[in-house]
């Protein structure tokens, strides 16, 4: 009994963290009675332990309404209030992946953002969700509908004038100081269309040798190059290549609304065709770690029990992962004619959780003539919250220590794996230095 009594109060894990499947076709899911208690139960460990303070504006949020509550204490706090807390949380996991002592399998059970998650998820389900975000998270629609020729021009104009941006503020709630992407017809598959995935085959380690590229809404609809940058790099390692036949998104936006119908929805799109593929023979890469997240982490909790699902998860990689794994077989060319110089690498939060290891760097640390400094704090950007009128103010202040490292450091370039991150930072420096992608410095010091 006395070690029962222990292990129940220890402090902290020996144990690799875990994580459990999310019930969340289990009507008790979406129970508000239970959804509080469970809230109260975890906010309770939370403000014992006060670790995560400087990860977000959730955890400040949680702590200054409890510190200013009658008794100091959870149980002083408004139930309605909880919802404030909800709002600030972005799913980042980094709380979960990086601070918490008390994730499974510790008997305290604490999964923070899955609590918060299931929140988003009921208040969805209570028709809480309104019009604009709904529109700011359909990524494909809004995609496919803005690059469409002559309408891009005019979305992209005015995005760019004073009115436009007044009137996306008052209609959308997007901040008029926010910056936003453009959007192109030339978009990333058209301009690859012509992949045929021909080449010799030599698989190596996890890798087969084989890629089938997820665009992904962003880099598909708004940046195209670095999925070109990656194809070439992938095909100059002599790794053949194509684009997976038919895409839409990953489900990582309606993740973040708690929209779990629309992200199922996208899933019995994506997953068919994705296991498709690699029966084939084809491993899978994208140059979103959020899209990469989402099949390797978020769909397989949802689905555990979905074998195409979960084959999904055994065969997607980062690049820069898939990467390192050909370099450990000795398939990695490292002839590169061009030095990099001083690179500031932001680390983002959803490639940080797919617990594989700082692979950008090691593969950019190849590179003769090459200084990297890495940093691994959050940008505050997450999708919409880095852009939406009500966060826009917390996302700067998040991503003001990332901007300070970045101009200390005064590097020749400034890049991150997540292209929204790298904007986001980039326009707090004054594009001084502008954002890049590591896979396009990649090519560069290639010479491709």
């Amino acid at each position: 009994m006395a070690d029962d009594r222990i292990t129940s109060t220890r402090e902290g894990n020996l144990e690799a963290p875990t994580r459990h499947a999310l019930d969340w076709k289990n009507p008790q899911f979406y129970d508000p009675a239970a959804l509080e208690a469970e809230m109260e139960r975890v906010f309770h460990i939370c403000h014992g332990c006060r670790r995560c303070v400087s990860l977000c504006q959730a955890f400040p949020t949680l702590f200054d309404l409890v510190d200013e509550s009658s008794t100091m204490e959870v149980d002083g706090v408004a139930k309605s209030d909880y919802a404030k807390v909800v709002d600030q949380c972005y799913l980042c996991d980094l709380c979960y992946q990086t601070k918490c002592p008390y994730v499974p399998p510790h008997p305290w059970n604490v999964d923070f953002p899955h609590v918060m998650l299931r929140a988003k998820a009921a208040a969805h389900q209570r028709g809480e969700t309104n019009l604009s975000a709904k529109i700011l998270s359909s990524t494909t629609a809004v995609g496919k509908f803005a690059t469409i020729p002559v309408v891009v021009e005019v979305v992209n104009a005015a995005n760019r004038s004073g009115i436009g941006r007044k009137l996306l503020e008052k209609t959308l709630g997007v901040d008029a100081d926010a910056r936003v992407p453009t959007y192109t017809s030339k978009t990333a598959r058209k301009r690859l269309k012509n992949l045929d995935g021909s080449g010799d085959v030599q698989p190596a380690g996890r890798t087969r040798g084989r890629v089938a590229i997820f665009a992904t809404c962003y880099c598909n609809f708004s940046l195209p190059e670095p999925v070109e940058d990656l194809a070439a790099v992938l095909r100059h390692n002599g790794i053949a290549v194509k684009l997976i036949e038919r895409e839409v998104c990953c489900g990582m936006p309606k993740l973040e609304l708690g929209d779990l119908a629309s992200v199922e929805k996208y899933k019995q799109q994506n997953i068919p065709v994705l296991a498709a593929a690699i029966r084939d023979g084809w491993d899978i890469s994208a140059t979103i770690p959020s899209c990469v997240l989402m099949f390797k982490q978020e769909l397989p909790l949802m689905f555990p029990d979905d074998e195409d699902v979960q084959l999904v998860k055994r065969h997607i990689f980062d690049p820069f992962e898939y990467l390192w794994q050909r370099h450990q077989a000795g398939l990695l060319k490292t002839q590169f004619p061009n030095p990099l110089g001083k690179i500031a690498y932001h680390a983002p939060c959803h490639q940080r959780v797919q617990n594989i290891g700082p692979k950008t760097r090691d593969v950019l640390a190849l590179v003769p003539g090459t200084e990297i400094q890495m940093i691994e704090r959050c940008s505050g950007h997450d999708g919409t919250y880095g852009v939406k009128t009500k966060t826009y103010a917390f996302s700067r202040k998040i991503a003001k220590p990332v901007e300070t490292r970045v101009e200390q450091f005064a590097p020749a370039h400034f890049a991150s794996d997540c292209p929204m991150a790298a904007s986001h930072i980039a326009h707090g420096l004054h594009d001084k230095p502008p954002a890049e992608s590591p896979i396009g410095l990649l090519r560069k010091a290639y010479g491709i």
